[in-house]
């Protein structure tokens, strides 16, 4: 006999109270559901049910197993839906969290790259640099740069978000190129700031086997990258910012890096969303894209 099957008929026997009960709700005999009880008792050498002409009732090695017998089946029934879950075809709409730069220019190719994929799916795309409450503002995912505060969501790793620091010609030319971390005390750097943080004013590089930390000097801050090296192309001073956002001017030479002697800082970053065993087609669906385009 079937294990599973044998389960499922005695944990009915046990919640309705009779093997004639458990029959109607199986549509099966009454002999049949006697059955599946007597092959769970031979195979586990233990009697499950106490059984009279007028009453039945757990033993106690019955109780026990009741118990586990409810959460196998549970986990039976969530497996198969969620087999019928994966081939389902992911609609609705899917509301997404992401900072403000790394939204606007690395993420929203694989945004339209995935609504071209799923046609029956809307996004809204909410670009903010502050913490989202996922829960308390109904958002289903987030990207998030930097370290994790504790909290019930499910994190998953993603590449980390890597900076570099770089001017242009014309500013080097004039100001000079900075040789060591140390340097740059000298120069003009330009400040990444969002409300409610002020820019940083220290700036990290790993080199000579350790960590050098210098503290910079920011005339100018902005809450935007693109801004920031928009400056630093017009000769104003020198930005550290994503490898992404500055890798066109770079090619171009409107940029050139410095410190190549020395590395960047890195930021974490990580993909969050609500843990749940049952999710929807198009939260798997977008989960999997952005873990092959980041991970």
């Amino acid at each position: 006999m079937d294990r599973l099957t044998s389960m499922a008929a005695f944990v009915t026997a046990a919640d309705l109270g009779s093997f004639a009960a458990a029959a109607a709700q199986l549509d099966q005999s009454p002999q049949m559901v006697a059955k599946h009880v007597t092959f769970l008792e031979h195979r586990l050498g233990s009697r499950l049910l106490n059984r009279t002409t007028r009453r039945q009732s757990l033993t106690e090695v019955g109780r026990t197993y009741y118990e586990r017998c409810k959460i196998v089946l549970a986990e039976a029934d969530a497996a198969d839906a969620m087999a019928q879950e994966r081939r389902a075809v992911p609609r609705g709409r899917l509301r997404i969290s992401a900072p403000v730069t790394f939204g606007a220019h690395s993420l929203m190719p694989l945004v339209t790259r995935y609504l071209r994929d799923h046609p029956e799916v809307a996004i809204d795309l909410a670009l903010t640099d502050r913490f989202v409450d996922l829960v308390d503002e109904g958002h289903e995912v987030a990207f998030r740069v930097g370290p994790l505060n504790a909290s019930g969501l499910i994190a998953r790793a993603l590449s980390p978000y890597r900076l570099a620091a770089c001017a242009s010609p014309a500013y080097l030319d004039a100001r000079g190129t900075p040789a060591v971390p140390e340097d740059l005390t000298e120069h003009e750097c330009l400040g990444y700031a969002y409300w409610p943080r002020p820019a940083e004013d220290e700036w990290s590089f790993v080199g000579d086997g350790s960590k050098r930390t210098v503290r910079v000097r920011s005339r100018l801050q902005v809450n935007d990258s693109r801004a920031l090296m928009a400056a630093a192309i017009d000769g104003y001073g020198i930005v550290m910012g994503p490898e992404d956002v500055l890798r066109d001017a770079l090619i171009s030479g409107q940029l050139v890096r410095i410190l190549t002697d020395f590395t960047a800082p890195s930021r974490p970053m990580h993909l969050l969303y609500v843990g749940d065993r049952r999710q929807t087609p198009k939260l798997r669906t977008f989960i999997d894209s952005a873990l092959h385009a980041f991970g």
